[in-house]
């Protein structure tokens, strides 16, 4: 089972003015996965990567599903945990929808992710699981399970993201996640409608029709009007990391568009038309930022196609 990280490109409308909070926009990425196979054996055990964090997650699912838990999992790559790319929600899918195949339950990725809670606010990473390439979804309202996708496109395949990140620093999880949505100012109802306008009637068609100026544009706006909103729970700015905002601001004057960090960061992402331009780019922050120890960049593809199971 193969599930493939995501980027979290923003919210659009987190003031609830028209019942629904929330919505957001992200993408799949091919480069950065969780990979993991599930086999028969006399008890639980796991092999691989972070595998005491793998087995406890298949002991809760086999729990949830009523299923046994005798079995071997090996894990062959994983999503970072914490640094804005979903590992979470991409570890639960992948296990879940693995029992799923080896059990022959006849479950769909929802129903896992109701199963375990996920989508509580975006709704990115289970439609990139389900779907991949660019997707939209549409918040949640009162009776939502999980945020329902209003837009699903295709990304060209030539595009390419960089990613920079800051291995000294973490995003916000967990229990301070929660306490940092529970403290946010309002959001103004016009800016949510603004966002709403830029993306409907400029990002997304601008995509359709392979313009990436426009399209990244779009992103680097929504970004900063989110991002600004946000600032007072992730040290005052835009980014998490002061590093990885120096050096996105560099990536920008050099003509990358779609600036932004995904999720609580510390992972800042742009984005660039081809892979000349972005090995041209890479190799520039290796050099200019080289006394940046705790900085890696690296490329990433869209996944045009959703999570997969091999048999």
């Amino acid at each position: 089972m193969t599930a493939p990280a995501r980027l979290h490109m923003g919210f659009i409308d987190l003031s609830a003015s028209l019942g629904r909070k929330f919505g957001s926009i992200g993408v799949a990425l091919n480069e950065i996965n969780t990979h993991i196979s599930i086999s028969a054996a006399s008890e639980l055990c796991s092999v691989g990567l972070q595998s005491e964090r793998a087995s406890e997650c298949v002991r809760q699912l086999c729990g949830l599903l009523n299923v046994s838990d005798k079995l071997q999992l090996d894990i062959k790559s994983l999503i970072p945990e914490h640094v804005g790319l979903g590992s979470g929600t991409q570890m639960s899918l992948a296990v879940g929808m693995a029992l799923n195949a080896y059990y022959d339950l006849n479950l769909q990725v929802r129903d896992i992710a109701v199963l375990t809670s996920r989508g509580a606010r975006s709704g990115i990473g289970i439609a990139t699981f389900e779907r991949g390439g660019l997707v939209v979804d549409g918040g949640r309202g009162e009776k939502t399970l999980t945020p329902p996708v209003i837009s699903q496109m295709t990304v060209p395949e030539e595009w390419r993201f960089l990613l920079v990140f800051d291995g000294a620093d973490q995003g916000l999880h967990g229990s301070d996640e929660i306490n940092a949505f529970k403290e946010l100012p309002p959001f103004s109802s016009k800016e949510a409608a603004h966002l709403c306008y830029l993306l409907m009637m400029q990002g997304l068609p601008a995509l359709e029709e392979n313009q990436l100026d426009l399209f990244g544009d779009v992103i680097t706006q929504l970004q900063n009007s989110v991002g600004e909103h946000f600032s007072g729970a992730q040290g005052g700015g835009i980014f998490t990391s002061k590093n990885v905002s120096e050096v996105m601001h560099f990536l920008q004057a050099q003509g990358a568009v779609a600036i932004g960090q995904t999720s609580w960061g510390p992972t800042g992402f742009c984005l660039v038309d081809n892979k000349v331009l972005a090995d041209k780019l890479e190799q520039q922050v290796n050099e200019k930022f080289k006394n940046f120890t705790n900085i890696k960049i690296m490329q990433a593809s869209v996944r045009n196609s959703g999570g997969e199971v091999i048999a």
